[in-house]
């Protein structure tokens, strides 16, 4: 945990779920510069926050919790944004009645009189996010959006002009900058083209030549990628009434080439990402129907399954948190899936060789053996004994 200090006062913030040793802050110099231009920096005029407010991609709800006094609305697509912006509000003595949490599946506000946009990795979450507010922005909102300079792109600015109208950035500081926007009501915008679907390569088992669904922001939106093509590969083959989870679900390609390979299994979808589970949701129907029956959560990792309630996860697990490298949701996803598992049930893991995942699967389940490998990516298995 660390202290933020602003001109609002001082906020004891953390990430979630909370590691003792993790070295990362829940904010960065992105946040920062946008609360100061909130305040009114360099001469500028503090932006009016008595209207709505609506925040948009807030990682770990630093600004929702520094703004909470105005009531924000927080829009966010990370169950575990969600999980940390409540910690960090009742941290800092504040009730969670006073911020609206929304994810980027739910509707937006009517009218959004200031729109603050934390600028995501994938632009076309960007993309589909802006298309989804652009009809809440009218000719007064104030639209501010921030990042690191690394973050913000020329296409990145065009998209906002495309949607929302005409931008301008501001000078970096500290490596961040950020974008300002004036609403064009007559703008003329097409729809969004998300979600996207596309057809599998053959030769991939049991889902080859099937359709895939991805809503906006989902890992490989428009392409299988190499890891999770290895994968497919090399999936166990199991038959009988296995209870299966798809942990860190994506697509859910994974799970629904299970589901196909295995009618008799009922395969549970996780991920903490509302857009992704919507997306597996969508793969599965498009594949299986819907009378199949399949589980689709929201969540941190394992931790909604009963213990002890699983036959076989699979797992691609995520090695970056935003911007930075780190094997703390491998571990995590680990952990959870041995205190899921039945005795003898068995996690798969798929991930590029240099992450050396077997050191941590031998901890954690004292055995690890490899089942396929290749230059770049390797398949392992452990068992809970």
């Amino acid at each position: 945990m660390n202290r933020l200090t602003t001109s609002r006062g001082g906020f004891d913030l953390a990430r979630f779920p909370e590691h003792p040793r993790d070295p990362f802050r829940a904010w960065d110099a992105a946040d920062e510069y946008l609360l100061r231009q909130l305040e009114g920096i360099d001469g500028a005029e503090p932006v009016d926050l008595s209207g709505t407010v609506v925040v948009v991609g807030d990682r770990w709800g630093a600004l929702t919790t520094v703004l909470a006094g105005h009531r924000p609305v927080q829009i966010t697509d990370s169950y575990l944004a969600q999980r940390a912006t409540l910690a960090n509000l009742a941290r800092n003595g504040d009730d969670p009645d006073t911020v609206r949490l929304l994810s980027a599946r739910d509707t937006p506000p009517e009218r959004i009189d200031v729109l603050l946009v934390r600028v995501p990795k994938s632009l076309a979450l960007l993309e589909d996010q802006l298309h989804r507010l652009a009809p809440a922005v009218h000719a007064g909102t104030v639209v501010i959006g921030a990042g690191m300079v690394k973050e913000i792109h020329t296409s990145t600015l065009k998209l906002f002009e495309r949607i929302i109208g005409p931008t301008r950035t501001s000078l970096a500081v500290k490596k961040a900058r950020l974008i300002f926007c004036t609403p064009d009501p007559a703008l003329g915008r097409t729809p969004s083209p998300w979600p996207h679907r596309y057809d599998l390569p053959e030769g991939i088992g049991a889902v080859s030549g099937r359709t895939v669904v991805n809503h906006a922001g989902i890992f490989c939106a428009e392409r299988l990628d190499i890891g999770t093509r290895f994968f497919l590969n090399h999936l166990p083959e199991r038959s009988g009434r296995d209870r299966i989870v798809d942990l860190g679900c994506g697509n859910g390609v994974v799970g629904t080439s299970a589901a196909l390979a295995n009618p008799e299994a009922t395969v549970t979808f996780i991920d903490e990402s509302y857009l992704a589970v919507a997306s597996a949701e969508a793969t599965f129907r498009a594949n299986l129907g819907t009378d199949v029956v399949a589980d689709f959560l929201v969540g941190d990792g394992m931790a909604d399954v009963s213990p002890g309630s699983v036959d076989l996860v699979l797992n691609n697990p995520p090695f970056h948190s935003h911007q930075a490298t780190t094997d703390a949701t491998a571990r995590t996803m680990f952990h959870g899936a041995r205190t899921a598992l039945r005795q003898g049930g068995e996690l798969w893991v798929v991930g590029n060789r240099h992450l050396g995942y077997h050191t941590q699967l031998r901890r954690t389940f004292g055995n690890c053996t490899t089942v396929a490998g290749d230059p770049k990516f390797v398949v392992l298995r452990a068992v809970k004994r």
